[in-house]
């Protein structure tokens, strides 16, 4: 199937049913419990930083690992699975050195998913399965001076943005992504930037994919980190005409769902919403089981908000198996 195909099935299904994304990419590593040189591999066993944490650089070291996590969601009942390049920009992999590997990194993320998700659709033709380019917000934040000190400091600017986000976007259309998912906002700034950049590579490409967006509530304020609530982050974002808006990160479904509802009142486009398993534990681990999880995320479901559900931190493979049963029989919003 092209991807043209790909893109009218994907609208064709979203109109008919509530898909779903794929769960946490970062719980599933961290289960492996990988060493330094585990993250190493052979390749980069000789690397002058430490590169443990690096979760994007798996692609490169362990592919493998992230074929089996992709394989994992997919089995699962995932529609969209999420490439593994949430911190793959020149200004995030500057924290390991390693900023010239990102065009690497976003185009092997990709063709890896893209792989993965044709095999699954080959075996289950009546069930396409699709490849979210995942874009984060950086290590850094446009709005914000990381310099108590001094308000007006920042340590990003919005044209160095653009700049990452092109490269990335770029590599990520060329590895064969579905879609650009701009995910994790807590800096509406930052994600103007990701967006101007998503539709300068669209440009350059001729080619245009359909954009998600999802912020991030980082408190019960209701607010993202730069101060916003959920009507003003869609006003803010809506001129991109993107195919879905949501929320993910931070928050269970709990404590997430007042926001999700106020986007299926407010957006005049698809909404989203890939919770945490609730709140993480004095361990910063996340308790919610794929049952209490499913049970949330069902009563969005019945409340007509949902379009687009899978899982954030803390959710694995039998999570989004259970928000899949879950959800199976719900309109769509």
């Amino acid at each position: 199937m092209s991807r043209a195909d790909r893109l009218i099935s994907f609208e064709q299904q979203l109109a008919q049913r509530i898909l779903i994304l794929d769960g946490g990419m970062g719980t599933m590593i961290q289960q492996r419990k990988l060493s330094e040189a585990d993250y190493r591999g052979e390749r980069f066993g000789d690397w002058p930083r430490d590169v443990k944490g690096n979760n994007d650089l798996l692609v490169l070291s362990q592919p493998q690992i992230i074929r089996e996590i992709h394989e994992a969601y997919l089995a699962a009942g995932a529609d969209i699975i999420e490439t593994n390049t949430f911190n793959s920009t020149k200004v995030s992999m500057s924290d390991y050195g390693m900023e010239s590997l990102t065009i690497e990194l976003n185009f092997e993320a990709a063709a890896l998913a893209r792989r993965v998700a044709d095999e699954f659709t080959a075996r289950e033709p009546h069930k396409p399965r699709y490849v979210a380019g995942v874009i984060g917000p950086t290590s850094r934040t446009c709005s914000i001076s990381p310099d108590v000190n001094n308000p007006a400091f920042r340590n990003v600017s919005f044209d160095l943005l653009v700049e990452n986000y092109l490269e990335s976007t770029l590599a990520l259309i060329d590895g064969g992504a579905d879609l650009i998912l701009i995910e994790t906002v807590f800096d509406t700034l930052n994600a103007k930037a990701a967006i101007f950049a998503v539709q300068e590579a669209f440009e350059q490409c001729g080619t245009t994919l359909p954009i998600m967006i999802s912020g991030t509530i980082t408190d019960a304020s209701g607010r993202t980190l730069t101060g916003q609530t959920a009507e003003a982050f869609w006003n803010s974002v809506r001129h991109a005409k993107p195919i879905s808006i949501g929320f993910n990160c931070a928050l269970g479904g709990k404590e997430l769902r007042p926001y999700v509802e106020e986007l299926s009142r407010k957006a005049d486009t698809y909404v989203s919403a890939h919770p945490n398993a609730g709140l993480p534990n004095a361990f910063g681990e996340y308790d919610e089981t794929p049952d209490e999880t499913a049970a949330i995320i069902k009563e969005f479901a019945t409340s007509g908000f949902l379009n687009i559900v899978g899982g954030c931190c803390g959710t694995m493979p039998e999570h989004i198996a259970a928000i899949a049963k879950a959800v199976e029989d719900k309109a769509p919003r």
